[in-house]
């Protein structure tokens, strides 16, 4: 199969391998002969359309043309507009599947593994608190910015208690440039994520390094996050001590002897939270690794376990197939005030709403963002829509959750992050090396990018394309996520590429 049309009234194709100009392709028995040729992941007409009149994919608009175009012609980013508009109203109208509280699809992916173990497990740390970490850590956070430097000292000094034999994964400092200098949401933001990176299961241990005369002062910040987890916090302000780092180590050297003490045990499946994000997309992502992240969604919402979705921007135009899904229609309200909300922002700012897709995602084959975002929500899967979280908040019920955050790649893998995600799963068609502060999976929508950047890219979701049958290639990446719960790196952890990044929207002083 050289090119396929995703769904039955589209009215383009997409090239699955890059095609010349004047060559014939078969099309559901349509024989079409290109005008142009047609780079892989791009779109050619099944049929004329007029100037002003939508283009079809995915059985959706996803704009229309400023110039109509010939059977075979190439469909790209200089001749598609959006349809997009402003802030809309919407109507409950839940999808049967909705008002169940299963899906159709996860019945069926639930049905197709039904030999498998029920009860089956991830090699899991319990942690106090009930919540269960895939990776056993101690992070150095600074409470501001001006500490970085201390922070990374302390991380190096400690490098010698990680290893087997203590049971130790990592000692990291994710430093940042937050803490000071920030009012209202932004001053809050940080420290909702400082306090979800506390609370994070991944961390068996957690030393905040704080200056003194920060706004996000160390007094309130411990006030706000509140439990210690059993001694696993602690806190040092620079300016009250004398020497920074040996106080600093005999903290860290407390954190590392509990920490060296925990031990995986057997965890049920549905004790898994799964971030859910794309990032460099190409127009083979909503064709590949999309979809095998919508089937792994429905796979371990039938087990109970949680997913995340994100990056509003990035459904909008799609939005109303989330909306369609959602439980309640409490949930619905929510979920519409998270995409209005966001939309408001684009407004507030002076920004055009659709300033979107990316100068990488017009170069894969993506023109509109209505066609980036129908690719984007498939990462979700079929499944029913349980909650929306706003940004900061955490996991709170199985299944599929609509996260607040923004489509830039590390402002909302950190979000997941810090709302419990043990993991993120990261698709993209163009590649990147970054990571997060959990286990950020790079899932690649085409195979020459998995041959080409092996140490970015810890699974080939390009083979669909190829002809593999999805099934058996949900099989294998399921296998890659248990395997990552074990304790297996994933590359970005490999390479030591950690880091994270919190929301602004507001000033700085």
């Amino acid at each position: 199969m050289r090119a396929i049309k995703i769904n039955d009234i589209d009215n383009v194709a997409v090239a699955l391998e890059s095609l010349p100009k004047g060559d014939t392709i078969e099309i559901g028995g349509q024989q079409v002969t290109l005008v142009q040729d047609v780079p892989l992941g791009h779109k050619f007409a099944l049929c004329p359309i007029g100037e002003g009149q939508d283009v079809i994919k995915y059985g959706m608009p996803i704009g229309h043309l400023l110039k109509g175009v010939e059977t075979g012609d190439l469909i790209d980013h200089s001749n598609l507009k959006t349809n997009l508009g402003e802030v809309l109203e919407y109507q409950y109208n839940p999808a049967p599947a909705a008002s169940k509280g299963k899906s159709e699809a996860t019945t069926q992916d639930e049905d197709s593994y039904e030999n498998e173990d029920k009860t089956q497990t991830f090699m899991g740390y319990v942690r106090q608190d009930g919540q269960v970490g895939i990776r056993n850590e101690v992070w150095i956070i600074p409470t501001v910015g001006c500490v970085n430097g201390t922070a990374e000292r302390l991380a190096k000094a400690m490098q010698h208690r990680v290893g087997k034999d203590s049971n130790i994964d990592a000692i990291h400092a994710y430093t940042h440039n937050y803490g000071c200098s920030q009012l209202g949401d932004d001053h809050q933001n940080t420290r909702r994520i400082l306090r979800d990176m506390a609370m994070h299961p991944n961390a068996a241990g957690v030393l905040f390094v704080g200056l003194g005369c920060e706004n996000n002062q160390v007094s309130e910040l411990k006030k706000f996050i509140g439990d210690d987890r059993g001694g696993r916090i602690l806190y040092m302000e620079t300016q009250k001590v004398g020497d920074e780092i040996e106080e600093g180590v005999r903290l860290l050297e407390q954190l590392c002897d509990m920490a060296s003490k925990d031990k995986r045990t057997p965890c049920p499946i549905s004790r898994l939270r799964i971030g859910l994000k794309c990032g460099g997309s190409d127009g083979l992502s909503g064709i590949t690794a999309n979809p095998l992240l919508g089937r792994l969604s429905d796979y371990l919402a039938a087990k109970g376990a949680s997913m995340v979705l994100t990056e509003v921007p990035e459904m909008f135009g799609a939005e109303t197939l989330l909306f369609q899904r959602c439980v309640t229609e409490e949930v619905f309200d929510r979920a519409v005030a998270m995409v209005n909300d966001f939309k408001e922002y684009f407004i507030d700012n002076h920004q055009p709403i659709y300033e979107n897709p990316s100068p990488g995602n017009k170069a894969g084959g993506i023109s509109t963002l209505e066609e980036k975002s129908l690719g984007c929500i498939q990462k979700g899967g079929s499944s029913t829509v349980m909650d929306v979280l706003r940004y900061g908040d955490r996991i709170n019920s199985p299944g599929l959750s609509l996260l607040y955050g923004p489509g830039n790649d590390l402002v909302a893998s950190t979000a997941l992050a810090a709302a419990g995600c043990q993991m993120v799963l990261f698709t993209t068609g163009r590649g990147t090396p970054f990571g997060t502060f959990v286990p950020t999976v790079k899932v690649s929508s085409n195979s020459a990018l998995y041959r080409h950047k092996p140490n970015w890219i810890d699974f080939d979701a390009g083979v669909i394309a190829s002809g593999t049958d999805p099934e058996d290639v949900l099989k294998e990446f399921v296998s890659l996520v248990m395997e990552t719960a074990n304790g297996k790196p994933a590359k970005n952890e490999i390479s030591g590429y950690r880091d994270f990044a919190i929301f602004k929207t507001g000033v700085t002083l």
